[in-house]
């Protein structure tokens, strides 16, 4: 009996000393670094203990066009050498021997040489100055305006370090629904207080504008780019902000999309636009990301709006603007084609913008690991100059020449003590920031990188909670939208189904414009003998995509609208492929359930609740979305559901009354 109460109480003070984890941690080790220090002080106490480490900075220290941010880590007379043209170089050869410190061990002999892809790797916040966060998953802003800049949140250096641990050296501060008064005297100085926090981890601060801010916040009388005193204007303003934050990045452009103010609305082009705020900026140094998301109501296809109206623009604009293309030529569906835009714009620099936040991925209540989303664009073959002529060769400087490179991502980061609402959304930031510093790493190396360092060393942890995530974006995919379907989302909010929505202000606002379903079929003729969206891409990509029988599986009702009896390549027909794709994303859900399960001796317990209440909603609503969607299109084909399919469990009617409130999220 007394042996059984000790080994109780054993087990019970175990569990009492185990380590709470609030995820606040992130990826990285206790920070012994403190305020006040200098790049190269910070990079020294990142390595403190690690190993006896030597920094070498010098302007001819590495071979090559490594750049600033490039260095190599060598080992010479017993002590471990970082070498780098910079001090903010020789941070990034310290992340590197702290992620092989925390990953599998320091090599005997490294011989390690790292420069990166893009030269500009951001994040694109889409944060209000009230503190909101458009499609923003885990808590207000990180930005308390109120409060800067006399009160620095300890927050802002964390977030510093956690960016320049994965390589990104760049924030856009505010969103891209720009208001003017993020350009007033009082919230520049804001804005100052943030870039010094910022510089010593190598990170420049960028802000989105308004394209009439010389109206609403100058007292003009106009915003045409081609008026001398709007231009006057906005030079002035960029004076103002290059004498507080003199490494100030840039301005990032929504114009004349959704509502926002642009040059079209004086009869202007967007390279009107983009040359005179690039003019303003060019003496300073700073660049203008001009985004390429636009489309029209009238359109016959949205798809091929950005593609449309940018075009016949290549060549035109100055140098110091790059055209920021979002990844796919809709809206970052969790499938997508590329957009075609990359390669076809040769004489413009184009960088890609990802979503990291999950808009249209299930938020931060599921799990979605989007290194294969990010990986399946970047690596696409564009086919602009032949083979091999990927999206990433056509956007990190390899292909064209261009320079700046540049890549974004639009944050999921909040006030949530966990950064990111879910603890498995850290890794999508992760993965972002190591893609942009080099996009040839593989998902698999990433997510087992960041497992190790984020969770735990033990194999038996890594390997099935890394399978886990290698296919959760598929199975999302599989549950939402299979097949190549998109948008048919609820409306405003983006989470749930609703397939069945009509209504909406405009056309593509809809869910039925994506889908067409009916007694006919089902999916979107992009052919050339429909909205000629295949034209837009280089042989052999147009003809494969025009072909259904060509066209990828996972791509077909994007491009094609088809029969319901229609036969695929495994002989059964599109609704029956249909069904069990809707189910295989079903039961690849409820199997991440098993998979946390089964770690959980191997998890601190504070976050293995976390992801299991995650992961058991998750496995609720891939059900809701697959009897919402096939019981909806089941009312246009009129066939059966296949035989080994579960049947639905929910009723049309019930599915079509719910209704979420979601405002908590912005």
């Amino acid at each position: 009996m007394n042996r059984r109460i000790t080994a109780a109480l054993l087990l019970a003070l175990a569990a009492l000393c185990a380590r709470a984890d609030d995820g606040s941690g992130l990826w990285l080790p206790a920070d012994r670094a403190r305020d006040g220090m200098g790049t190269l002080d910070i990079a020294r106490a990142e390595v403190e203990g690690i190993a006896d480490v030597v920094f070498r900075i010098a302007a001819g220290a590495l071979p090559g066009n490594a750049g600033p941010d490039g260095y190599a880590i060598t080992r010479q007379d017993g002590r471990i050498v970082i070498s780098a043209a910079s001090p903010v170089g020789a941070l990034y050869g310290a992340y590197h021997l702290q992620r092989l410190a925390r990953t599998g061990g320091i090599p005997v002999e490294p011989d390690i040489r790292e420069s990166p892809r893009y030269d500009l790797r951001l994040l694109n916040h889409w944060d209000n100055l009230d503190g909101t966060v458009e499609r923003g998953y885990a808590g207000h802003s990180l930005w308390q305006w109120d409060e800067l800049p006399g009160t620095l949140s300890p927050r802002y250096r964390m977030y510093a370090r956690a960016n320049a641990s994965i390589g990104i050296n760049g924030t856009v501060l505010n969103n891209v629904n720009a208001t003017p008064q993020t350009l007033r005297p009082d919230y520049l100085s804001k804005v100052k207080a943030l870039a010094d926090v910022f510089r010593p981890y190598g990170i420049k601060v960028y802000l989105s504008v308004n394209f009439s801010s010389p109206v609403l916040l100058g007292g003009l009388d106009t915003s045409d780019p081609l008026d001398d005193g709007v231009a006057a204007w906005w030079a002035a303003k960029a004076d103002e902000i290059y004498r507080l934050v003199p490494d100030f990045g840039g301005f990032v452009v929504k114009a004349n999309s959704e509502g926002q103010p642009g040059p079209q609305d004086y009869g202007r082009t967007h390279a009107d636009g983009a040359n005179m705020l690039a003019r303003a900026l060019a003496p300073h140094g700073g660049i203008v990301m001009w985004r390429a998301f636009v489309y029209d109501p009238d359109s016959d296809d949205r798809a091929k709006q950005a593609y449309d109206e940018f075009i016949g623009l290549d060549g035109l604009f100055d140098g110091n603007v790059i055209l920021q293309v979002k990844n796919g030529p809709v809206d970052f569906q969790p499938r997508e084609p590329f957009n075609p835009l990359f390669g076809a714009m040769e004489r413009t620099p184009l960088m890609v913008e990802f979503q990291i936040t999950q808009e249209y991925l299930g938020h931060s209540e599921q799990l979605a690991y989007l290194a294969p989303l990010f990986t399946e664009c970047l690596r696409s073959d564009t086919y602009a100059r032949g083979r091999g002529s990927t999206v990433a060769a056509a956007t990190d400087g390899t292909l064209f020449g261009h320079s700046p490179s540049a890549i974004a991502g639009v944050a999921n980061i909040g006030l949530d003590d966990n950064w990111t609402g879910h603890h498995f959304a850290q890794a999508n930031w992760y993965c972002f920031g190591r893609l942009a510093w080099d996009h040839t790493l593989t998902s698999d190396g990433i997510a087992d990188e960041w497992l190790r360092a984020t969770f735990s060393d033990d194999d038996g942890f890594v390997e099935p909670v890394k399978r886990m995530m290698l296919s959760s974006r598929e199975a999302v995919v599989d549950y939402m939208m299979p097949l190549g379907l998109h948008h048919i989302f609820a409306e405003g909010h983006h989470y749930g189904p609703e397939p069945w929505y009509e209504r909406a202000v405009r056309p593509d606002w809809s869910s039925v414009y994506y889908h067409r379903a009916g007694s006919a079929g089902i999916g979107f003729d992009r052919t050339s003998s429909g909205s000629g969206a295949t034209g837009h891409y280089f042989s052999p990509l147009r003809e494969i995509y025009d072909d259904p029988s060509l066209c990828p599986e996972n791509l077909l009702l994007w491009f094609h609208h088809l029969p319901w009896d229609y036969r695929l390549a495994n002989g059964l027909t599109l609704w029956d492929n249909l069904c069990l794709r809707y189910q295989a994303g079903v039961e690849a859900a409820r199997e991440f359930q098993k998979v946390w399960d089964s770690v959980e001796d191997k998890v601190d317990r504070q976050r293995f609740l976390h992801v299991q209440e995650r992961l058991r909603r998750q496995a609720r609503d891939a059900v809701w979305w697959r009897d919402a969607c096939l019981l909806y299109f089941q009312t246009h084909s009129g066939m059966p559901f296949p035989p080994g399919m579960e049947r639905p469990v929910y009723d049309l009617d019930e599915l079509k009354r719910i209704r979420l409130d979601l405002k908590h999220h912005n």
